[in-house]
């Protein structure tokens, strides 16, 4: 590999995991010269990786982890894909006291992109937007709240906090946190509820007051339908029956958070309980196969709604 470029990245992960190396097997890996290594590793600390050495025969070099976030060498696809997410990040996770920590980083990345990568990302973040509102993670804490509770999931500890429910009515609660789902632009909590003995689902950004007092608990089996917590008893759940094998459906089928079922060797049901009605039909649409909205009446006045604008959309210009 004679490339100086290529040679560097290829080094950065054989130096990768923070295990020793000596200089004659990177060397010879690498096929250059002991002094060309040399050379590449002090091109690497130019750039701000903090390669150690150690003397002695032949001598060693290794990466430590842990000691903050060195610069990263993108290609022009990897750069264009990290703007397009973090722009992303930045509409739907967004609070309202200032830029976040998703909107600075965009800047700092845009800022050392060429002019012709920006216009690209402008056009695919433009095509790909984000609507603004309902995927926000709670306000300015919003981003905070999320990152204590994967913690405290991955830890499995135990938390408490205020919750405002659908009606307004707000209250303590006290559970056992298993995991955060994404579901139409919105995060959720799917957790034990310790004073109601059964498991149930929180709208992360009706979330306040986050504790996590450090105690833990024991792994508890989640229900295979987990999928379908995410309606509570009473809620109003979507039904649809497409007119296609399931397997087809699911490849293409982005509102995940439900249930699908064969009905048929060419026709399948979907079972969700979104609460977002105009996004469902939005995102039952995109699906682009046969479907009949059996219920709730939500949905189907969505549907209904969302084709009547299409239909006015398409339609000729009035001639005058």
């Amino acid at each position: 590999m004679s490339h100086p470029s290529g040679r560097m990245l290829e080094l950065l992960s054989l130096l990768a995991g923070g295990v020793p190396r000596s200089g004659a097997d990177l060397a010879a890996r690498l096929g250059v010269s002991p002094r060309t290594l040399r050379r590449d590793v002090e091109r690497l600390r130019d750039l701000g990786y903090r390669v150690r050495s150690a003397r002695g025969t032949g001598g060693s070099y290794r990466l430590p982890a842990g000691q903050g976030v060195p610069p990263l060498l993108l290609s022009e696809e990897e750069a264009v894909a990290t703007a397009v997410g973090l722009r992303h990040a930045a509409a739907a996770y967004g609070g309202t006291a200032g830029p976040g920590p998703a909107d600075t980083a965009l800047r700092k990345l845009e800022e050392a992109l060429p002019v012709r990568l920006r216009g690209r990302i402008a056009a695919l973040a433009a095509a790909t937007q984000v609507p603004p509102g309902p995927g926000r993670a709670g306000g300015p804490g919003g981003l905070d709240t999320l990152d204590r509770l994967a913690t405290a999931t991955y830890v499995r500890s135990r938390v408490r906090f205020r919750y405002t429910a659908r009606d307004g009515g707000a209250g303590e609660r006290r559970g056992e946190p298993h995991r955060l789902v994404l579901l139409a632009h919105r995060w959720y909590l799917l957790a034990w509820d310790e004073d109601r003995a059964d498991w149930r689902t929180f709208r992360v950004d009706r979330i306040a007051g986050l504790r996590v007092p450090g105690a833990t608990f024991p792994p508890r089996p989640v229900p295979e339908a987990s999928a379908g917590l995410f309606s509570r008893p009473g809620e109003p759940r979507g039904a649809v029956l497409f007119l296609a094998p399931a397997g087809a459906v699911a490849r293409r089928l982005t509102a995940r958070a439900g249930t699908l079922e064969p009905t048929g060797p060419d026709r399948c049901r979907y079972l969700t309980g979104a609460e977002d009605w105009d996004w469902l039909a939005g995102a039952l649409a995109a699906v682009g196969l046969p479907y009949r909205v059996e219920g709730p009446e939500e949905l189907a006045r969505a549907t209904q709604d969302l084709a009547a604008r299409a239909a006015a959309a398409a339609a000729p210009p009035a001639r005058a």
